[in-house]
């Protein structure tokens, strides 16, 4: 990697890291439109972190040094996926980001996050951490085919590849089996990032809580690196959504016109995700527990017709 393609990489990284708490506050305003309320501020998300990082933190007395560990490597886990996908040029990581990666350090974040939750010793921890592992295993096996099926039209797993496969085919890689693994992932998304109808992100002490139940023990500044942590996995899970899945508009070279015409297409996808997030969240209620693995099942059907799909139409 030389030295262009590696300051792509760290602008790439540092705009996530900025761009991550903002699209949040997007979502919360678009869904407090929505429901005809004013709402916070969309900066609300980085002055919430601001005053998480600077209070003290508070551990349980059942707690390891694991406990106050996790955190650092679930935004370390962040940060490196950070690197592997591609946000504004089709190929400055090179042939670091492959999607199976990608899928096993997503794997590693929702460890440790399980594992914080266990961790505290609390029963809601315990509970929030089990449901998050019944999700998962239905959500894992979806990401996988969505994956093999946009690998198999481009013939290969590497990010960057991909992306730059379909962004130079044009109208022509457009195909029912692209779609139907869009769909299967943007339903992967609700779920792996704890959105209604999945869980309801803005709930802190419910009997029905997942995400939020895995970090009830932790406060102070191990608290808002979860946060950050957490929101920078939406904010990748959209990337990919929109870089692998679409990517008209990424940077195929390392020009300055380029770049520039990525991080705008970039960063215009990543505001309408994080619209149509909200139009969703706004519109569906939160489901049973015992109901999810119904639309699991969906997500599952779709991303196993995508790959049928490629090898029948």
């Amino acid at each position: 990697m030389d030295l262009i393609k590696l300051l792509i990489v760290l602008l790439e990284v540092l705009f996530l890291l900025m761009v991550s708490p903002l699209l949040t506050g997007v979502v919360r305003r678009v869904k407090s439109w929505m429901q005809c309320r004013s709402g916070p501020s969309v900066l609300q998300p980085y002055r919430d972190l601001w005053k998480l990082f600077r209070k003290s933190t508070v551990a349980s007395r059942e707690a390891s040094w694991l406990f106050l560990l996790i955190p650092y490597v679930c935004l370390g886990a962040m940060l490196c996926l950070s690197v592997i996908v591609p946000v504004f040029s089709a190929g400055p990581a090179g042939k670091t980001g492959d999607m199976l990666a990608a899928v096993y350090v997503l794997g590693l974040f929702r460890f440790m996050m399980v594992l914080g939750g266990l961790e505290g010793g609390s029963s809601f921890g315990g509970m929030g951490s089990s449901r998050e592992m019944m999700i998962s295993a239905i959500v894992e096996p979806t990401l996988l085919l969505s994956i093999f099926s946009v690998a198999a039209i481009s013939g290969s797993t590497d990010l960057s590849f991909i992306s730059g496969f379909f962004a130079s085919s044009g109208a022509e890689a457009l195909s029912p089996s692209l779609f139907l693994a869009a769909a299967a992932i943007s339903i992967s998304l609700l779920a792996e990032n704890s959105r209604v109808p999945f869980d309801n992100p803005a709930t802190h002490l419910e009997l029905t809580m997942v995400h939020e139940g895995m970090l009830l023990e932790y406060s102070g500044r191990e608290l808002g690196i979860m946060e950050l942590a957490s929101q920078l996995r939406l904010t990748l899970f959209m990337v990919i959504l929109s870089n692998v899945f679409f990517p008209w508009g990424i940077a195929l070279g390392t020009g300055v016109g380029e770049l520039a015409l990525g991080a705008g297409s970039i960063a215009l996808k990543l505001l309408l995700i994080s619209a149509g997030l909200a139009m969703v969240e706004s519109v569906m209620a939160k489901m049973r527990l015992f109901r999810l693995p119904n639309l699991l099942t969906i997500s599952f059907t779709l991303s196993l017709l995508a790959v049928m799909s490629y090898y029948i139409l």
